[in-house]
């Protein structure tokens, strides 16, 4: 008969030592609050918000930030880059926006010996934080451009895929619907977002900050 199967060897599960682990987790911690502490220099607001921009961009998420013009949105997602010194990206949102003008395009370029060949120039998507401004304020179809790129960190143009350098982050901000000009965000554009902040006014205390600060 068969022999009886012998049991494979396994390799014992690696103990990690609690004390390190512990340590770790105080440093990063530590290196966190240093972070949110440099972004309320420049943005007055609740503090929760920076808190939770960084939670979303340390678990490779991305983030929806809805606020009536005025709010800091976009300054505060300035200083997020400034304080991670990582390169930082914008792009408006506008009517008139097409995909080309956020993913980036191919041209036509002649190199020295006079041959032709086609190169492809990359838009402002390709940097660590992109602030995507006002998203609501485009098409359908132009916002759909985020598709991909939020997904899979990456962009096709012409069967060729560009990856993109990590970390990737999306900040987007959207005005209320009930504003003039304004698209309702596709289901496929809202499972991206990890995370949909409100941003309010300022109290008068932070009113009076803002004053003081400028």
């Amino acid at each position: 008969g068969r022999e009886a199967a012998k049991p494979s060897a396994r390799s014992p599960p690696v103990m990690l030592d609690r004390r390190v682990d512990e340590e770790m987790l105080a440093r990063v911690a530590l290196r966190a609050r240093e972070v949110v502490d440099e972004v309320q220099r420049v943005y007055v607001g609740p503090r929760e918000v920076p808190e939770m921009l960084l939670v979303t961009l340390l678990a490779r998420g991305h983030v929806l930030l809805e606020g009536v013009p005025g709010v800091a949105k976009t300054l505060l997602a300035k200083a997020l880059a400034r304080a991670l010194d990582l390169r930082f990206g914008r792009i408006q949102f506008t009517p008139d926006l097409m995909p080309a003008d956020i993913l980036g395009t191919m041209l036509i370029a002649e190199d020295d010996a006079g041959k032709r060949e086609l190169q492809f120039r990359p838009g402002p998507i390709f940097a660590n934080i992109v602030l995507a401004d006002e998203v609501n304020r485009a098409t359908p179809k132009t916002q759909s451009a985020l598709l991909e790129v939020m997904q899979e960190q990456s962009v096709t143009i012409a069967k060729q895929t560009h990856k993109l350098d990590s970390p990737f982050f999306v900040l987007a901000t959207q005005n209320p619907l009930e504003m003039e000009g304004t698209y309702p965000l596709p289901e496929a554009q809202l499972d991206r977002f990890l995370f949909k902040l409100q941003v309010e006014l300022p109290t008068r205390e932070q009113m009076h900050v803002i004053l003081d600060r400028t």
